[in-house]
C-alpha cells in the first residue's frame, strides 16, 4: 500500500531553526511574593512567574517541566497587517509563522500526555495557525475551533463586516489520552428542573420520547392515561422498544402532562443526571466575558497605565477554559503572559502557574496585579464566583545572560557576570545533567544516574588533581569534568571523562541572542525586490 505524503505548511525561511542556548533561571527574592499567612490547606506557593524572551524562557524550562504541563494558553500577538507594513505581501506571514513554529513546537513538548493548548487568534491567522498546529501537534490531536465572541456591538464604522468574534483553537498532545471536564450546570440551568408531582427521587424535567433517527422497533402504538392513543410524529421514531417503554412507564418515568393528556415525554431527574454539561464551541459574551469586560476590570485596576492593553481577554474567559481542562493543582503555563490574567485566574482557581513576560509591565502590571489577588484585594474578575479571599505566592525570575560572551580581541570566553554555582547549573543543562550540587562531595555538582556524575570548575587541572578525582569517584561511579585546560592524557582516567569549557559547547548554541521577541524590530529587514533598487536612486543604494 502507497503511503499517502505528508502535508506540510511551507514559507520562507521555515528551514532557518535557531540554536537555542538553554539558560538558567535566576530568582529575584525581593521580587517574589507570597502572602504573610496561610488562607488555607490548599494555598499554592511555588508558581512562577518569568521575565525574559519567551522562546528562550521556554527552552530554560525544558529540561525540568517537559511532559508536566496540564494546560497551556497563549495569546500570541496578532498578525495584523499593519506591523508588517513595510514587507511585501506574503512575507508577513512566512515570519510571523517562523516566531511561532519554534515556540508551538518547546510548548509541546512540555505538555503531559494528556495535556492540551489553547489559543486565541483572530482571522488575519487562525487558518494558518491551525494547518501549523496540524504539523506540530498532529492533525489528528486537534479538539476543536472555538468560536468567542469578544464584542457585543457592531462596529458602525467597518469597510465590509463588523468583527465580533475571535477563535479559540483547541489542540491535545494525545487525543487518546485528553478528556475535557463538564461545564457546571447554572443557576437558571437548574431551575428548569421541578417536581410537580411529588416525585420521590426529586426534580425533573420533560425530554421528547421520539428522535429523528431510524429505530425500527420504535414504532408502536402508547395508550395514555385517558385512552388516547400516540404514535410518533410523522418523520420520527420513539427513542426506545416497547418493552423499554414498559419499563419505564412502570417505574413512574414517563408523564403526559398535568391534565394525563399530553404527548408522552420521558422524566430527566437532576439526581440521575451527570454533574456538568458538555461545553459546545459557541461562547457568548454573557458566559466567558468580552474585551470590553476585561479592559473595564483592568481600568479598574490601574487606572489609564491600563490603556497599553488593546484587547485584554476577560477573566471569565480564562475560567472557562481552565475549568474544560484541568483540575485543581495542575500545572498551567502561558507564555504571552501579557497582563497576566492566566496567572491571575489560576490562582483564585486553585491552580500551579507559570507565567512569562518580556515587556516592561511585567513590573507594572502582572506583580502588582498578582499582589492584589494573594492579598484578597482584587475584587473583579471571577473573584466572587470562585470564592477567592487570598492567599498563596509566586517566584520572580529572569533568565540568566548569555553563557559565553566574547572577549576583547573577539574570542569567546565565559561570562564574567557567572560566579562558579552558576556556571556549574549552566553546564548541567547544557549536557543534560540534573543540578544537585552534595554539601559533602565538591565533585558531586550534579547527576544523570545514581552513579554518573559531572564536576564543573574554573581551574586548570593537573595530572595529580586528576588523578585524585578518579580515585575518590571510583570504579563503580563515572565523572564528567569540565574546565578550561587540564595536562595528562584524559584515557589514563577510564572513570572520567574530560571537556575543555568553553571549546566543547561553542558549537552547541547561539550564544549572546537575548531576544527572539515577536518585536517588529527585532525582525531581519525584508529583502528589496529585483528592480526596485534603480528606483531607490544612488542614496539609498548606499
Amino acid at each position: 500500500m502507497t503511503r499517502k505524503p505528508k502535508l506540510e505548511l511551507t514559507w520562507i525561511g521555515k528551514e532557518n531553526r535557531p540554536k537555542l542556548e538553554p539558560r538558567i533561571l535566576l530568582e529575584d527574592r525581593e521580587k517574589s511574593y507570597h502572602a504573610s499567612h496561610r488562607v488555607t490547606d490548599h494555598d499554592l506557593f511555588d508558581n512562577r512567574l518569568i521575565f525574559g524572551d519567551n522562546l528562550l524562557a521556554l527552552k530554560a524550562l525544558e529540561q525540568e517541566f517537559t511532559g508536566k504541563v496540564k494546560c497551556i494558553y497563549i495569546d500570541p500577538p496578532y498578525n495584523t497587517g499593519s506591523a508588517f507594513e513595510h514587507y511585501d505581501d506574503g512575507l508577513e506571514h512566512s515570519i510571523w509563522l517562523s516566531l511561532m513554529y519554534d515556540r508551538l513546537d518547546l510548548l509541546r513538548n512540555l505538555l503531559r500526555s494528556d495535556g492540551s493548548i489553547w489559543m486565541t487568534i483572530d482571522d488575519n491567522e487562525c487558518h494558518y495557525l491551525r494547518v501549523l498546529c496540524d504539523e506540530v501537534f498532529g492533525r489528528r490531536n486537534f479538539v476543536a475551533n472555538i468560536v468567542w465572541q469578544k464584542a457585543y456591538t457592531s462596529n458602525q464604522t467597518a469597510k465590509h463586516l463588523s468583527n465580533t468574534h475571535d477563535h479559540v483553537l483547541v489542540y491535545a498532545k494525545e487525543i487518546d489520552t485528553f478528556t475535557v471536564r463538564k461545564l457546571p450546570r447554572t443557576q437558571e440551568q437548574i431551575q428548569k428542573f421541578s417536581n410537580s408531582d411529588n416525585d420521590p427521587r426529586g426534580s425533573w424535567k420533560a425530554e421528547n420520547l421520539s428522535a429523528g433517527k431510524f429505530y425500527s422497533a420504535g414504532q408502536f402504538a402508547i395508550k395514555g392515561p385517558t385512552g388516547q392513543e400516540f404514535f410518533p410524529p410523522k418523520g420520527r421514531y420513539w427513542r426506545c422498544n416497547e418493552a423499554q417503554y414498559l419499563t419505564w412507564l412502570a417505574d413512574k418515568r414517563i408523564t403526559f402532562g398535568r391534565s394525563g393528556e399530553g404527548r408522552p415525554m420521558l422524566k430527566k431527574f437532576l439526581s440521575e443526571m451527570e454533574d456538568g454539561l458538555t461545553a459546545n464551541t459557541w461562547w457568548t459574551h454573557e458566559e466567558t466575558g468580552s474585551n470590553k469586560e476585561a479592559s473595564i476590570d483592568l481600568k479598574a485596576m490601574f487606572g489609564d497605565k491600563s490603556d497599553v492593553f488593546q484587547t485584554p481577554k476577560p477573566e471569565k474567559l480564562l475560567r472557562r477554559i481552565l475549568t474544560l481542562a484541568t483540575d485543581p493543582e495542575d500545572l498551567v503555563l502561558d507564555s504571552f503572559a501579557g497582563s497576566g490574567t492566566t496567572g491571575a485566574v489560576a490562582h483564585k482557581m486553585g491552580r500551579r502557574w507559570i507565567m512569562v513576560e518580556l515587556g516592561e509591565h511585567c513590573q507594572t502590571h502582572i506583580i502588582p496585579r498578582i499582589k492584589k489577588v494573594i492579598d484578597g484585594e482584587d475584587k473583579g474578575g471571577i473573584t466572587e464566583a470562585v470564592g477567592w479571599n487570598g492567599g498563596g505566592g509566586f517566584r520572580y525570575y529572569h533568565l540568566a545572560p548569555s553563557l559565553l560572551e566574547k572577549d576583547k580581541w573577539g574570542n569567546w570566553v565565559v561570562n564574567k557576570a557567572y560566579n562558579p554555582a552558576m556556571l556549574a547549573q549552566a553546564v548541567c543543562k547544557l549536557e543534560g545533567f540534573i543540578y544537585a550540587p552534595s554539601d559533602a562531595i565538591y565533585w558531586q555538582q550534579g547527576h544523570s544516574t545514581e552513579r554518573d556524575f559531572i564536576y564543573v570548575t574554573t581551574q586548570n587541572l593537573s595530572h595529580d588533581q586528576l588523578q585524585a578525582l578518579s580515585d575518590e569517584v571510583g570504579e563503580e561511579r563515572s565523572l564528567l569534568v569540565l574546565c578550561p585546560a587540564f595536562r595528562g592524557k584524559p584515557d589514563k582516567y577510564p572513570n572520567l571523562t574530560i571537556k575543555k569549557i568553553p571549546k566543547t559547547v561553542l558549537t552547541r548554541c547561539e550564544w549572546g541572542h537575548d531576544d527572539y521577541s515577536l518585536k517588529i524590530e527585532n525582525l531581519p529587514k525584508a529583502p528589496i525586490p529585483p528592480g526596485q533598487m534603480e528606483m531607490l536612486g544612488e542614496e539609498a543604494k548606499s
